[in-house]
């Protein structure tokens, strides 16, 4: 795990983290390996390890004061928490996920910590919401369901997600994808570091410290990565990982942002979400996750978005200097 401190702050401190596995072919304290498999028409970046995704223990976090978050009371329609456990819910928007979803849900149930989860469906057609909306009465309170009339983008997805969280009153909101490429057992990892009160933001990070991808084609891995140095290069912001879906928010930092202010959909919008938090000077930290590419339907990534993401970050960088951001 890698702490960032603002540009004011000026240090950086290295904290517990997985094992370099940036070598081709290289062993590590874990078994683990990272090796490059070719086949006839790509190359295949894969990774192994069985001790990567080890349980994190229950983690507490303290009850915020009442004064500073005044809509933080429990609502009737989210079940009570246990004394002492963090009060954490993971958003996942989906749009024809019905082959993974029954999947991630009981991926997270089964976390050695309580985290409820929060699903905003964009009107699939596959039955998605139909699913997630049978499961609802045998979790009690834990499985909260938007469903919304279409398409409407990953962005908005999310800020309907977090409003909603904010507004049940939840301390740290997750995102996570639904295909099970961000592994759901990570997400104690992630609510730790804001349930000790050592970070605002957590980024499950796939290139701190090294790479950590399975079974993307070498173009996507280097557009990914591409990606992240071109981000870093125009908006000074030290994270490794700038378009990383799979986040930890305080809910201090969505109560200081202007939701309705990002207007950015697709991956440009988890570059705008980490520039703001940051610019305020927000606490972030990198954990280090594995990503896995989706077994199951199909990828959302498109040229549009890319574009979208190309000048989006110009954007930023010109409010962040004109003090409008």
């Amino acid at each position: 795990m890698r702490r960032i401190d603002d540009e004011q702050g000026g240090r950086y401190r290295n904290l517990p983290r997985l094992p370099d596995l940036t070598g081709s072919d290289r062993g590590c304290a874990t078994g683990g390996r990272f090796t490059r498999r070719r086949g006839a028409d790509r190359a295949a970046f894969t990774l192994h390890s069985s001790l990567l995704h080890r349980a994190a223990p229950p983690v507490a976090l303290p009850d915020p004061s009442p004064s500073a978050a005044p809509d933080a009371a429990t609502p009737s329609d989210v079940a009570p928490f246990e004394a002492g456990a963090p009060r954490a819910v993971v958003v996942i928007p989906t749009y024809n996920e019905a082959a993974s979803v029954r999947a991630v849900l009981a991926r997270v149930w089964a976390l050695p910590v309580r985290i409820d989860v929060l699903v905003v469906d964009d009107g699939s057609p596959d039955g998605t919401a139909e699913i997630v909306a049978a499961e609802q009465a045998a979790h009690g309170g834990r499985l909260h369901l938007i469903r919304r009339a279409g398409k409407l983008g990953l962005g908005t997805a999310y800020v309907a997600g977090f409003r909603r969280a904010r507004a049940l009153g939840y301390d740290i909101v997750c995102e996570m994808d639904a295909d099970l490429s961000h592994n759901p057992d990570d997400l104690p990892r992630l609510v730790a570091p804001l349930a000790d009160g050592t970070a605002d933001v957590a980024v499950g990070s796939r290139y701190v410290g090294g790479v950590r991808v399975m079974n993307w084609p070498l173009s996507r891995l280097m557009l990914s990565y591409g990606a992240s140095l071109y981000v870093r290069a125009i908006t000074r912001m030290p994270v490794y990982d700038v378009t990383a879906g799979f986040v930890a928010w305080h809910r201090r930092v969505l109560d200081a942002l202007d939701l309705s202010a990002v207007r950015s959909n697709g991956y440009s919008f988890q570059v705008e979400m980490k520039y703001r938090a940051w610019s305020r000077h927000f606490r972030l930290v990198e954990v280090p996750i594995v990503f896995t590419e989706r077994a199951e339907g199909q990828s959302k990534m498109s040229k549009a978005i890319m574009r979208e993401a190309a000048w989006k970050v110009w954007e930023l960088r010109a409010r962040a200097l004109t003090g409008r951001l």
